[in-house]
């Protein structure tokens, strides 16, 4: 038999899969932790992880899908590797951690990306990185130069997640364009790292990793690494990326116009673009996507809505906490489209970048105590949350992406029959759900990395479409009617 092992390495725990090389299918898969990774905040907005402790959540999940599978070493073809975005990761030249790892959600960093956008210009950072620097990994390694700078001088490389578990593995230290890209480090102007923001900031150009490309034989297993994992030494690490890109390659969305959307604590809608662009203010993210090169420009626009599905599990535990989430959708389902008047903006989990970074809060309008019941409350929830993903999703349109497909896993909000035809209906595209996740998605990505699939298409020819939902066009009035009474409510508090 022939296996791809792919990782998903997140801040709630890291996820092995290995996946059968000839069917697609996938055979073995373990987490770790089995409750959710312990999360370190020294100060308020701040977030730490320990590097060493996704490697132990790794051996251990590895371990456990190892066994599920009954595969043996020699069978492993390649690995590829999902990691938490943004993060810092900081190694001396010894390879070893100087600190535990500055991860996505920590926001301690946000005043020195929003000084270098000052000071160098909106043309020079969107021209150049497509966004502001705002608080992505060079901004967190500005505030580790200033505020621990007798640790900043024993830096040798600074590292993404990704690229650290990569280094536990083959002891390279390497990294991508597209993980360049994810940090605010790579200049699509130039096509190379961006010298001028490295300058800016007072780091080494040596400090980055040596660029490989997402797809091949970036290095293979140590001796040491492949005792640890109980793998063959030598098996090649064939592809890496960030969690977004990777889901938006597990769901095959390649293509200019292909979208992928997650929508679990916090929803995310990740769209491929053709050409190189942004938006002027910064409401959306633009990075290079896993298939990006000179030669063909794929760029991922990542929307990123805080406030989501956090909002339906905060309705179970004070509106509805003797249901289930599925009766909760079934009592939703009672209630016409519109919620009879009932419109809740969803912003209840932190400022919120596609309103300008703004902290709106979460919000009931339209409640009205001889009419509505918590069925009403339970619809309107959802359709707020799927009215903030149109709502970003027209900045995407606005910088020429044409949204007539959604790609999704058949999970969290997607499992809800409510959610997901509003927002097929809403925003007028329809919607694939897919049977698949970020961990299966990296071994494909390994499979042709290696060479073992010749192309996307191959790697994913065995990926199954669970469901089709179609926007109910005869209905489209009522959608359109219900969106515009939230936005209004959005636009003019």
């Amino acid at each position: 038999m022939k296996y791809l092992l792919g990782f998903d390495v997140g801040s709630s725990s890291v996820k092995a899969s290995l996946v059968d090389a000839e069917t697609g299918r996938c055979v073995g898969s373990a987490f770790c932790p089995e409750t959710e990774a312990p999360i370190k905040a020294l100060q308020a907005g701040w977030a730490e992880q320990a590097p060493d402790d996704w490697w132990s959540y790794l051996k251990q999940a590895l371990s456990q899908a190892l066994a599920a599978a009954h595969a043996t070493a020699d069978e492993v073809q390649a690995i590829g590797i999902s990691y938490q975005m943004h993060g810092l990761v900081c190694v001396g030249r010894d390879m070893k951690p100087l600190r535990d790892a500055i991860i996505w959600c920590d926001s301690r960093a946000v005043p020195f990306g929003e000084r270098a956008f000052r000071a160098l210009g909106e043309e020079a950072c969107l021209g150049h990185l497509l966004n502001s620097p705002g608080n992505f990994t060079a901004s967190k390694l500005a505030w580790v130069k200033e505020n621990e700078p007798q640790l900043f001088e024993r830096i040798h490389k600074m590292m993404l997640p990704g690229d650290y578990i990569a280094l536990r593995m083959t002891g390279e230290c390497q990294t991508t364009v597209s993980g360049l890209s994810e940090g605010m480090l790579w200049d699509f102007r130039e096509r190379r790292p961006a010298q001028f923001l490295l300058d800016y900031f007072g780091f080494p150009a040596d400090v980055l990793p040596e660029v490989v490309p997402t797809f091949g034989i970036q290095s293979r297993l140590t001796a040491s690494a492949a005792a640890e994992l109980g793998l063959r030494p030598g098996t090649p690490v064939c592809y890496r990326a960030g969690d977004q890109p990777n889901n938006a390659l597990s769901l095959n969305v390649l293509s200019p116009g292909e979208v992928a959307a997650t929508a679990g604590t916090s929803g995310v809608v990740y769209g491929v673009l053709g050409e190189v662009n942004y938006d002027p203010q910064s409401r959306v993210n633009t990075f290079a996507h896993v298939n990006h090169t000179d030669e063909a420009t794929r760029l991922g626009v990542l929307l990123c809505i805080n406030g989501t599905g956090i909002l339906n599990a905060w309705m179970r535990r004070n509106v509805a906490s003797d249901l289930s989430y599925a009766q909760m959708n079934e009592l939703a389902a009672s209630v016409p489209v519109g919620s009879e008047g009932v419109s809740i903006v969803p912003f209840g989990n932190g400022a919120e970048r596609m309103l300008g970074n703004r902290e709106t809060g979460a919000s009931v309008h339209g409640l009205n105590f001889n009419l509505h019941s918590r069925a009403h409350l339970l619809r309107a929830a959802q359709e707020g949350i799927v009215f903030s993903f149109c709502y970003g999703m027209e900045i995407m349109r606005g910088m020429g992406m044409d949204i007539t497909r959604i790609h999704a896993g058949h999970a969290n909000m997607f499992l809800s029959p409510i959610f997901r035809q509003t927002l097929a209906s809403a925003s007028g595209a329809t919607i694939a759900l897919y049977d698949t996740d970020g961990a299966v998605g990296a071994a494909r990505g390994a499979g042709i990395g290696c060479g073992i699939y010749s192309n996307a298409d191959e790697a994913f020819a065995s990926l199954h479409c669970q469901a089709i939902i179609e926007p109910e066009t005869d209905r489209s009035e009522e959608y359109q009617a219900a969106y515009a009474r939230w936005k209004e409510r959005v636009e003019n508090p």
